[in-house]
């Protein structure tokens, strides 16, 4: 392991109930990392999301996935205390549901930078197989 929870909020700014990473395993200044997410009954979206049977909504997902980026792009030193938004999201792929029980592996790796926009590849999976996958852009505000 390479950061747990703690760690990840000293490095992004996001808290419960939307800090959506448990660890970072993997981690390349600035170009790759990859997160792990343990989905539990506990999480506060299913309560509202389809009652009676519990899938994790996939706009958390992409979420998840955009906070392994954040963690990837702030951890190279320019980077460090930039403000960065997510920018957008392109060519996203639900493939099967994430259920209660389900462990996400979060592996995102840039793939272009344009000035202050940076687009990185992502999918999350769970065991081996590929749940979701796309393009995240994450930027830095005009001041």
């Amino acid at each position: 392991m390479i950061m747990d929870a703690i760690q990840i909020q000293g490095m992004i700014p996001h808290r419960w109930p939307f800090l959506l990473v448990d660890r970072i395993v993997e981690l390349e200044q600035g170009v790759k990392a990859v997160g792990v997410k343990n989905v539990t009954i506990n999480e506060w979206f299913f309560q509202g999301h389809i009652p009676g049977y519990p899938i994790m909504p996939g706009v958390m997902i992409v979420e998840s996935l955009a906070q392994v980026a954040l963690v990837a792009l702030r951890s190279a030193p320019e980077y460090k205390d930039r403000m960065t938004l997510f920018a957008g999201i392109d060519d996203f792929r639900f493939r099967r549901p994430v259920v209660p029980g389900d462990t996400l592996r979060l592996e995102v790796e840039l793939a272009t930078q344009e000035r202050s926009l940076f687009t990185f590849l992502a999918k999350a999976a769970v065991e081996d197989t590929i749940v979701a996958q796309g393009r995240i852009t994450l930027a830095f505000p005009r001041q």
